[in-house]
């Protein structure tokens, strides 16, 4: 009977070991996407005026990819997200692939508690957010 109590002690601590570590995996994704959304905003908000489009001459609001990725660069350093996240990047997906949207990819390492030492090197996260901007009266 002490064996079988033992045998599902180990297991519980087991499963609310590896729950503990998903967990801390997803919340650091949550917030590292949350930054993705932020610098996506900012940067879709460095537009700069196009021509002017169909009959009723509105005007366009148009990206460079270069821009999209300077503004993200600010941003995360603006709000410390280099001493927040662990090995922090801009991947290569950013920038702006139609002129018209702001896209931003970022990359961090995540390290869950408790299982630390399986993984030294942390588990890689990516998030990935898109923003436009669109003029109207």
């Amino acid at each position: 009977m002490m064996l079988l109590i033992v045998g599902f002690v180990l297991i519980a601590l087991l499963l609310a070991t590896v729950v503990t570590a998903v967990s801390a995996v997803y919340i650091e994704h949550k917030k590292l996407l949350s930054m993705a959304d932020g610098a996506s905003v900012a940067a879709a908000d460095s537009y700069t005026l196009g021509q002017l489009e169909g009959a009723a001459g509105e005007p366009s609001a148009l990206l460079n990819g270069e821009r999209v990725r300077n503004v993200t660069q600010s941003y995360l350093t603006l709000n410390s997200a280099y001493s927040r996240f662990d090995r922090l990047a801009i991947a290569a997906g950013t920038g702006s692939p139609d002129s018209a949207t702001a896209e931003v990819v970022l990359s961090a390492v995540a390290h869950p508690p408790v299982v630390s030492f399986l993984l030294p090197d942390g588990v890689l996260i990516e998030a990935r957010s898109t923003a436009r901007s669109r003029l109207i009266r």
